[in-house]
């Protein structure tokens, strides 16, 4: 039966590894072709008919047709300015868009680091639950290895040890899902030494250290046995 259960395992890994892939939709070209008002104006970040259409009462949390307001279109462009606008008007900076993104997510997946640090200090929390795994965006950049987002939402008080409903960790995910590589020693580096407890197991039982150790990660294994 162990062989079975580690092959299930295995492809239970890529199938998540996919879906993570996949889970955020930013607007398609046909998307684009049919926005109109507030939308359009995010998306070409025109600040000034944001500013109108706002005072002429365009409603700021409009939704096209995957559930974007104006304020996630403007992230997915990575427009600051626009976001910044929108943020002036009242939008809500705290939305989901219809796959459960904010826009700290979705700034963090793309490695958009001065995106994220607008969005946090506009008031978008770092603790959010995002995402159909009903995850964190500390969790979306410590999968991809984004070290210096990761400092920044542990510095926004981003929560360390959420647990998604894969049963995973930013620490875990950091471990399973990463490469080993010097971005995810880092990413590791990090949660460690902001607090993240390492003892947190999945639901097989399994320890970040354990994972680390099967893959035989040295300097990831070293930092979660400095941290035990």
């Amino acid at each position: 039966m162990k062989p079975v259960r580690t092959m299930l395992t295995a492809m239970s890994l890529v199938i998540a590894l996919t879906a993570c892939a996949l889970a955020q939709s930013p607007p398609s070209d046909t998307d684009i072709a049919r926005y109109d008002g507030l939308h359009s104006a995010a998306y070409e970040s025109d600040t000034a008919t944001i500013a109108k259409l706002a005072a002429e009462g365009a409603d700021l949390e409009a939704r096209d047709g995957s559930g974007r307001t104006p304020l996630h279109v403007a992230a997915f462009a990575s427009h600051e300015d626009a976001v910044r606008a929108l943020a002036k008007a009242g939008a809500d900076l705290n939305a989901l868009e219809a796959q459960a993104y904010d826009i700290v997510t979705i700034a963090a997946v793309a490695r958009d680091l001065e995106m994220v640090d607008l969005a946090l200090s506009l008031g978008t929390k770092a603790g959010n639950i995002t995402s159909p795994y009903d995850g964190t965006a500390l969790i979306a950049s410590a999968h991809l290895g984004h070290h210096k987002i990761v400092e920044r939402l542990i510095a926004g008080g981003a929560p360390l040890d959420h647990v998604n409903n894969l049963g995973w960790t930013a620490l875990i995910e950091a471990v399973i899902l990463g490469d080993g590589g010097p971005d995810h020693i880092e990413t590791v580096r990090a949660l460690v030494e902001a607090g993240a407890d390492p003892s947190i197991a999945d639901r097989e039982g399994r320890t970040p250290l354990d994972h680390a150790r099967s893959r035989n990660y040295s300097e990831i294994i070293r930092l979660l046995e400095a941290a035990q």
